[in-house]
């Protein structure tokens, strides 16, 4: 009587091949994803500050009160150095100078993005928004408020890039844009 065994496993020369394959599709799909995890980062701090802002703009129209969006290390209180990324707090601002102070309420608060995000305003938007009981921005003196926040990653090189443009009237719109750097 013949008996056959039949084996079910692969031999070396086998695996040794698919895992060249894997190699190689790996090496070709690694700055895809490296890519595309950046452009969703970038996405991310674009939508948590857009969505900072209407908040605010919202609390500011509900409350019939100023309320202020400020960059924020520690969530409790405003700062003037440095840039966006490291946080940022929505608080309604009861007695209209546009820094948090003891008894003000805390609406939202946004903690540092990850590295190597970078977003920066220009000189009207540096520290602060705030918003009029009408929805409007406006300085805590009254002075037009307007401006735009740039969110890219930190790089010598051009890029793609997000803004933030908040208009006269209070509302923010974003765009797509390139710089020719992102410093950090």
């Amino acid at each position: 009587m013949d008996k056959r065994f039949v084996s079910g496993g692969f031999t070396l020369i086998e695996l040794m091949v698919v895992v060249a394959m894997l190699a190689i599709l790996s090496t070709l799909a690694a700055p895809a994803l490296s890519g595309m995890v950046n452009s969703m980062r970038l996405t991310t701090a674009v939508n948590s500050l857009f969505t900072s802002f209407l908040l605010a703009r919202s609390e500011a129209i509900k409350r019939n009160a100023r309320a202020v969006v400020c960059k924020s290390a520690s969530g409790d209180a405003c700062i003037t150095t440095g840039g966006w990324e490291q946080g940022w707090i929505v608080f309604h601002d009861a007695n209209n100078n546009a820094r948090r102070d003891a008894g003000e309420v805390i609406v939202s608060r946004e903690h540092a993005l990850q590295s190597p995000v970078n977003l920066t305003g220009n000189q009207p938007l540096a520290s602060y928004v705030s918003y009029t009981p009408m929805g409007q921005t406006a300085y805590a003196s009254g002075a037009f408020q307007a401006g735009t926040l740039t969110v890219c990653l930190v790089s010598s090189e051009p890029q793609m890039a997000r803004q933030i443009v908040i208009s006269s009237t209070g509302r923010p719109r974003t765009v797509r844009t390139t710089v020719a750097k992102c410093p950090l």
